[in-house]
């Protein structure tokens, strides 16, 4: 039996992912979770044989929670789950640990195969994030201003482009306004961009935001 915790901090979503393993006779539910801390807290209490862990969370968002749980359990298959298009976040997320990434809106059809492939020790990612993958291998490959931006950042840089407020933007994430504005002013120096106005254009002409 496969034992599935379940991390995102939507219970609609959960309620969703839940009705998916129940319908399975070789698949149960050990439990769930509603942000980074509770997900960590239960894998110091209960045998989990695979997470699948919602990318966008209040706090630590799901990457940066993803390095935790691949730094305490290297062997514990993390399958991502996003509301983003995979050419957004697969990639971060398997360079962080990641078995597997799908989205939300393929997941109802897409779960359980991926929970079955990424028990077996394997990769679960589309052809498209496959295609990226051998890009990044290419040493003539020019990273982009955007790939240079750390994790955190770059969810800020989307959520900046998006037209969301430092404050709107500090409290999605439970963090300082302080805080969000030192990782704008980081994205704007790491990227050569002079304000907001030309980082939302930069976002929306590399199709970070849609």
């Amino acid at each position: 039996m496969i034992r599935i915790l379940i991390a995102d901090d939507h219970a609609i979503v959960r309620q969703g992912l839940k009705q998916v393993i129940a319908d399975q006779n070789d698949m149960q539910l050990a439990g769930e979770a509603s942000n980074g801390n509770e997900v960590l807290a239960f894998l110091e209490k209960h045998k989990v044989d695979v997470v699948v862990l919602d990318v966008t969370m209040p706090g630590r968002n799901g990457i940066e929670v993803l390095k935790d749980i691949h730094q305490r359990y290297p062997t514990l298959p993390v399958l991502v789950l996003s509301m983003h298009p995979e050419d957004q976040y697969a990639l971060r997320a398997l360079r962080a640990g990641a078995s597997g990434y799908i989205t939300k809106e393929s997941a109802p059809t897409e779960l359980v195969s991926a929970i079955r492939k990424v028990m077996r020790g394997r990769k679960y990612i589309s052809e498209s994030v496959a295609d990226s993958m051998l890009g990044e291998i290419s040493s003539e490959r020019t990273k982009e201003p955007h790939e240079l931006l750390s994790d955190r950042e770059f969810e800020v840089l989307r959520m900046i482009a998006s037209g969301k407020s430092l404050t709107e933007i500090a409290a999605e994430l439970s963090l300082s306004i302080k805080t969000i504005s030192t990782y704008r002013g980081r994205i704007l120096d790491k990227m050569r961009l002079k304000n907001n106005a030309e980082l939302t254009h930069y976002a929306i002409s590399n199709k970070l935001i849609q």
